[in-house]
């Protein structure tokens, strides 16, 4: 068994070339710039939802609030009618990355941390680069990626999306493994 704490340098680090491998899918590689499509007529629609001043939040429309509700003729026909939509409202106001690069980041800590456990918890210090490669590897990416897919089950997310992120997520956790194969205790 390898403690958590033993393993804090392949969790910094993998931290940091995920966070840099990120970057560079998001910024330089075109295949997310059609994750989300623009809205038909896009200034008319934000003055018309200006003026209900929605708090930012997750909202689904039409919402029935209950498993009852949905059975209503009020609920269905308005779910006919359309449009039907899931949406999350921002604040409004001057666009800042700088909170959700932070959050990103210590989300990537605590990715490496359970790929820590677990590959600490199944092999020895001393363990092959392959065995390290295999078990933090596969950790990593069913946490970057496997959640995802519920987004587009349920909320009807483009599956192109979540296989793009689906994609990532396999970078992002083969860059953990090699790190964590790299860096294990002897």
């Amino acid at each position: 068994m390898v403690s958590i704490p033993s393993l804090w340098l392949p969790i910094l680090l993998s931290a940091v070339f995920v966070f840099l491998a990120s970057w560079i899918l998001h910024m330089f590689l075109p295949y997310h710039r059609s994750d989300f499509a623009k809205v038909p007529n896009e200034g008319e629609v934000q003055d018309a939802l200006r003026r209900f001043n929605i708090p930012p939040g997750d909202y689904m429309l039409p919402n029935a609030g209950s498993p009852a509700g949905m059975k209503s003729p009020e609920f269905q026909e308005k779910f006919k009618k359309g449009p039907v939509l899931v949406m999350t409202v921002f604040k409004g106001g001057s666009m800042n990355m700088g909170g959700s690069l932070a959050q990103w980041f210590v989300y990537l800590l605590i990715v490496g941390v359970f790929a820590a456990y677990v590959t600490g918890r199944a092999l020895q210090p001393g363990a092959t680069y392959l065995e390290v490669f295999r078990f933090a590897g596969c950790t990593a990416f069913l946490s970057y990626s496997i959640a995802l897919w519920q987004d587009s089950i349920w909320y009807k997310r483009k599956w192109s999306t979540t296989i793009k992120n689906t994609f990532d997520g396999l970078v992002y956790g083969l860059l953990t493994a090699g790190t964590f194969g790299w860096l294990w205790p002897k």
